[in-house]
């Protein structure tokens, strides 16, 4: 099977505003429920049958770039783009994506190594990918820590809700002109990093034989209470880039379900969702933000970054001026321990 052969399947439904938390947040104010009804309004309109949000953004993604840098970069227009953002979360679709590129995330790999490290027992370290689509970011956590710890074993385990999906991943064969919805894919590796990974023949790509060994790929639903009994607690789990293409409401009872796979005092990784859902959980469940390379790692995937605030899948700026902001833009943290 190769990746060309997988039907693309999407996941549609309408969308819902999570409500913005952080320390000392209540119940949201009349003026605050009446702002995001009227933002669920002007999200739902129609004209000539169509909603003009995704025309809206669009003029304004081709528009703002052009603006002076005195006006773009004040608070004010950074407000605005958030309720731009806020639009583009309410949008008519959100659709699951299998764009991806091996080592997408530099900085957050190298902290993978190091808390994966920290965390072994008798030299082995248990780990869990969920949503692991065509298996780029399994194969570079493990080639990650290969490199940085070549003597710690890695129990991993690779779990996918498409069977077609995670048969490409188990094969681990790709070619250097395959985009995934436009995603070159090895485009962040230098070629010293490819050879490292790859077989290479002609334009074929496979992930080398070491790399895939010990590998437990699983057709699996995330929030299917039943993946803790079958993969038992975890050291380390991730789980980038999915949840944001659900509902918020979806998006926070899976990660809610999520981190029930993580042991005592080991971390769960997880970007590419929407900061309300993350940062509401977070609060709620007791989450430990991990600062190490906070900043670096909330910056560490370009696609992310310059998407904003039209994509709504993308990650607004880091700001310190937020009371919450630790543990708002974090992405991986660390449970069931006091802070």
């Amino acid at each position: 099977m190769t990746l060309e052969s997988v039907p693309s399947k999407v996941r549609r439904g309408r969308l819902e505003l999570a409500n913005p938390t952080g320390p000392g947040a209540g119940e949201p104010s009349r003026l605050s429920r009446a702002f995001s009804f009227g933002i669920r309004a002007i999200a739902r309109a129609k004209i000539l049958g169509k909603s003009p949000v995704g025309f809206y953004l669009r003029l304004n993604g081709a528009l703002w770039p052009r603006a002076p840098r005195f006006l773009s970069a004040s608070r004010p227009a950074l407000a605005y783009l958030h309720l731009m953002h806020r639009l583009a979360r309410l949008g008519p679709d959100r659709r699951m994506s299998f764009g991806t590129f091996f080592l997408r995330n530099r900085p957050q790999l190298q902290l993978i190594c190091r808390l994966a490290e920290g965390r072994a027992r008798a030299g082995v370290v248990r780990l869990a990918v969920l949503g692991c689509s065509i298996g780029a970011e399994v194969y570079s956590i493990r080639w990650s820590i290969a490199s940085t710890h070549p003597d710690l074993r890695v129990d991993m385990h690779a779990l996918d809700i498409s069977e077609e999906i995670l048969e490409v991943a188990r094969q681990g064969v790709y070619r250097d002109d395959t985009r995934v919805v436009e995603t070159p894919i090895f485009e962040r590796l230098t070629e010293d990093e490819l050879d490292s990974m790859f077989d290479k023949d002609g334009s074929r790509f496979e992930v080398k034989p070491w790399l895939k060994e010990g590998i437990h790929w699983r057709v699996a639903d995330a929030s299917d209470p039943r993946v803790v009994d079958a993969l038992g607690l975890q050291d380390v789990v991730v789980a980038n880039d999915f949840l944001c293409h659900m509902q918020p409401a979806e998006a926070e009872a899976c990660l809610r379900k999520v981190a029930r796979l993580v042991d005592a005092g080991g971390y769960l990784v997880v970007s590419g969702v929407d900061v309300d859902v993350r940062t509401k959980v977070a609060i709620d469940l007791g989450w430990k933000p991990i600062r190490d390379s906070l900043e670096e790692i909330h910056d560490g995937d370009p696609v992310l970054r310059w998407g904003w605030p039209w994509g709504y899948w993308s990650l607004e700026p880091l700001d310190k001026a937020r009371p919450d902001w630790q543990v708002r833009y974090a992405s991986v943290f660390q449970l069931g321990v006091t802070k």
